[in-house]
């Protein structure tokens, strides 16, 4: 089993790497997001642990451009940021996990096993209703062709909405699924969806007043 460790503390790398070496791990480390990004790409791993504060490079962006390119290799974030939306947005980008610091080697150990157990994920199958054709590998979006510019968390809303097309589907079902293990309220799910509909035309996505909303792109 070969693990990817992307951490710029020099001594928390080096005490990661001894604990994975000792747990039947071969490990490679790095302490730049770019350099991540490159052995990542070039060499099979089964899981890749990022730090998000990482010269260069961010976790995040390291993640974003992996999934991009359509490589699925588990990622495990392993971060001192500790907010919620902090968490949300690295698994809003692909990671798989986040744990944060500090933390028992112990509780990271076990982890990294499950994600060596779960192994990568399927590629997303794009989704498409209408004219809207939603890329969840790439994380684009186009109408008819043309590009639209959406954030992660728009795009998990409207790609949970594209996958219920025509039906109504509650604020509390998009709040479980586009904000989940969150104390975020249903205001989130009305703010978001009045940015889709400056994006994407009213008519598209309709409310049902005492219900929800219903993407309807004829």
């Amino acid at each position: 089993m070969r693990v990817l460790v992307a951490e710029d503390e020099s001594r928390l790398a080096a005490a990661l790497e001894r604990g994975l070496s000792h747990a039947g791990f071969v490990v490679d480390t790095t302490g730049d997001g770019a350099a991540a990004l490159e052995l990542a790409t070039e060499r099979a791993y089964d899981v890749i642990v990022l730090d998000i504060m990482l010269p260069t490079l961010s976790g995040y962006e390291v993640t974003r451009r992996l999934r991009a390119q359509g490589i699925w290799t588990p990622i495990l974030i392993a971060s001192a940021k500790d907010g919620e939306y902090d968490q949300a947005d690295g698994l809003d980008l692909g990671a798989d996990d986040y744990v944060t610091k500090p933390f028992s080697f112990v509780v990271f150990l076990a982890h990294v096993r499950a994600l060596v157990r779960r192994g990568a994920r399927p590629r997303p199958s794009v989704v498409e209703a209408g004219r809207l054709r939603l890329d969840p590998a790439t994380r684009t979006l186009t109408s008819a062709g043309a590009p639209i510019d959406l954030t992660a968390r728009e795009l998990a809303m409207l790609e949970y909405l594209m996958r219920n097309v025509d039906r109504i589907v509650t604020k509390e079902e998009l709040l479980a699924h586009v904000w989940p293990n969150s104390d975020t309220d249903v205001n989130a799910v009305e703010v978001y969806a009045g940015y889709l509909r400056r994006k994407l035309g009213r008519e598209i996505l309709q409310t049902v007043r005492g219900s929800g909303y219903r993407l309807h792109p004829s």
